[in-house]
């Protein structure tokens, strides 16, 4: 009987420690959720509040013929004088006759101005910024950091900046631009960059050229400083590799970094084209959509017809058409640029 005891003693004390150990953890796992729940909480009402809503409520606007100044329901001044519309802006959308009403010329001008920016600024965007990354790589270690900063620096610039300091410099009788051009002419140049809608380059307003030169200034270090890290991130060895097999530098950067980094310039595409579509400060202070609506992007008539016009209803449709536009894009840019294999 001694030794039953004896031997039943340690299965208590076991069975009791696991017990102690199976609540211990429900208490730490009850004390995590608990931290997780306050710290996610706050997080999803913001979310919530300030992106869900807005989103919902500016998905709705887009069926109703809806202005602030009209009092409208008494659900969000839905209803009454702002009438339930249906899709009828977007069919006015689809509306190409000649006589059709100026806000859905503008549309239409505005969707092909919208595209032609952005298929100008991503091309050339990547074009300056891939090759200057790999000179920038190629120099001397001490002179990678100021290079760097001197190219990164435009972005933390703010955008009106920007947009003040280059139309000093396209202005037509103080421009700088106008002044250089006139020093090499020999007398005095008053060409009018921005405001001249009879400027224009191969059917491209010169107005429009004038504004993408401005962005890509500003936006230039960004995809640049993306592209250095991507760069130092390649082993060295490839490099090496390339050398020995009697690469040129030119070769090494089209046929190994290029395929290497594929990765990240599908990254940069997307973000300068999302970018690219969403423009607005910059060609709001220096053309303000001009001249003869030449430069006016669909931002900007979104911004004209929900504050100017309050036609609140029309410049949701129009946001609508370019959040598709903007998702349509991406999803096919991820699909074309994919890597399927990294080093």
């Amino acid at each position: 009987m001694a030794h039953q005891i004896t031997s039943d003693k340690p299965n208590k004390l076991r069975s009791a420690f696991n017990l102690f150990r199976f609540r211990e953890k429900k208490r730490r796992d009850k004390r995590e959720k608990q931290f997780v729940g306050a710290i996610i909480t706050p997080l999803i009402l913001y979310m919530a509040f300030w992106t869900l809503l807005p989103l919902i409520f500016g998905i709705a606007l887009a069926f109703f013929e809806y202005s602030a100044r009209r009092a409208g329901g008494p659900i969000l001044g839905f209803g009454g004088d702002n009438p339930f519309v249906g899709l009828q802006h977007f069919k006015n959308m689809l509306d190409f006759s000649p006589n059709a009403p100026l806000e859905v010329r503008q549309f239409h001008s505005g969707f092909k101005i919208t595209i032609l920016f952005a298929l100008l600024v991503v091309p050339l965007n990547l074009l300056i910024t891939l090759p200057l990354a790999f000179m920038i790589e190629s120099v001397h270690k001490k002179l990678k950091g100021i290079f760097r900063t001197i190219f990164f620096l435009p972005v933390l610039a703010p955008s009106v900046g920007v947009a003040i300091m280059w139309g000093f410099i396209y202005h037509p009788q103080r421009g700088l631009l106008n002044a250089i051009i006139g020093l090499f002419a020999g007398k005095l140049i008053g060409i009018n960059w921005t405001g001249n809608p009879n400027l224009v380059v191969a059917g491209i307003p010169v107005a429009l050229f004038a504004v993408i030169i401005a962005y890509i200034w500003q936006d230039l270090g960004y995809n640049l400083v993306i592209f250095i890290a991507a760069l130092q991130a390649i082993p060295q060895s490839l490099k090496d590799a390339a050398k020995i097999d009697g690469a040129s530098d030119w070769k090494t950067f089209l046929h190994v970094i290029i395929p290497l980094m594929m990765p990240t310039i599908l990254l940069t595409v997307v973000l300068t084209t999302i970018s690219a579509f969403q423009v607005f400060d910059i060609i709001q202070v220096m053309t303000d959509g001009g001249p003869a609506d030449q430069t006016k992007v669909l931002l900007l008539s979104i911004y004209d017809y929900a504050f100017r016009y309050q036609r609140m209803g029309w410049a949701a449709a129009i946001s609508f058409v370019l959040f598709l536009l903007i998702f349509s894009v991406s999803l096919i840019q991820t699909k074309l640029l994919r890597s399927e294999w990294e080093y």
